[in-house]
């Protein structure tokens, strides 16, 4: 029976972000937290592979106190416990950061076998963290994965590229980062939801992983970050015949070099 554990990241709801229109600055004052949804068909994934192989199965984060909210959220979707380190430098940490954590978190738990991602945060979206994990445990990865097969000690994934698929095999210990195509994460029914609740949860700050203050500093700094408006062009032909107001229309086109 294969040891899973399912990584996530807890991001704001972009459905909840505002763009002030005069500033176009970013306005999260009322948006919520959620688990990212890439990362919930990691998790289903693993869920599923409980039914399929027997599998262990246990997530793992690495956010601020806020993070705490998300705990029973992922253990209802099928995990049997979690891992939670718990630091303020998640606010501000990049995908280095991340990955150093997290790979450090790994290490500490020891067991594994599969170790899931999705292809990358709802808010950031580096699409890096699985990979760099990967490397600092010195284990393969594989990337982009659409469908998943467990035999024994090994995993048969099909991984998405592009218009193709390729389809890679390789022994534990693995990453793998999921595409959203590989399954519809399940709703947690009630009972499930109140079981998450009687699930162990085991939480660590970086300070209990090892993890020297250099290695908790950003490599990449964020100058700002703005919405984006486009602003669209809103001609109206009126005057002339209806064909004098498509020739208008062609030509108006042909000079914006849309046709």
């Amino acid at each position: 029976m294969p040891n899973i554990i399912a990584c996530y990241k807890w991001v704001l709801d972009e459905q909840d972000i505002r763009i002030n229109m005069d500033s176009l600055a970013l306005d999260t004052s009322r948006a919520k937290y959620k688990i990212s949804e890439y990362d919930r068909n990691g998790i289903e994934e693993a869920a599923l592979q409980i039914e399929k192989c027997g599998a262990t199965v246990a997530s793992l984060t690495f956010g601020t106190s806020a993070a705490k909210q998300s705990l029973k959220d992922a253990l209802s979707r099928g995990p049997e416990k979690a891992y939670w380190v718990n630091d303020a430098v998640a606010e501000t940490a990049d995908g280095f950061v991340t990955s150093t954590v997290l790979a450090a978190a790994l290490q500490k738990i020891g067991d594994y076998d599969i170790i899931l991602f999705g292809e990358g945060s709802a808010d950031i979206y580096g699409q890096q963290v699985g990979p760099r994990v990967a490397t600092i445990l010195g284990i393969p990865a594989i990337t982009f994965v659409m469908d998943m097969v467990i035999e024994g000690n090994k995993v048969t994934a099909t991984r998405k590229i592009g218009d193709c698929t390729e389809v890679v095999t390789a022994a534990f210990p693995v990453v793998i980062t999921v595409l959203p195509e590989i399954n519809k994460p399940r709703i947690p029914g009630l009972k499930q939801v109140m079981g998450a609740a009687k699930k162990p949860v085991t939480e660590w700050t970086t300070s209990d992983l090892g993890i020297d203050k250099e290695e908790l500093a950003p490599r990449n700094k964020v100058k700002s970050i703005k919405g984006f408006v486009m602003n669209r062009k809103n001609v109206l032909y009126k005057e002339g015949t209806p064909a004098e107001k498509v020739a208008s229309l062609v030509l108006n086109l042909t000079k914006e070099g849309v046709l």
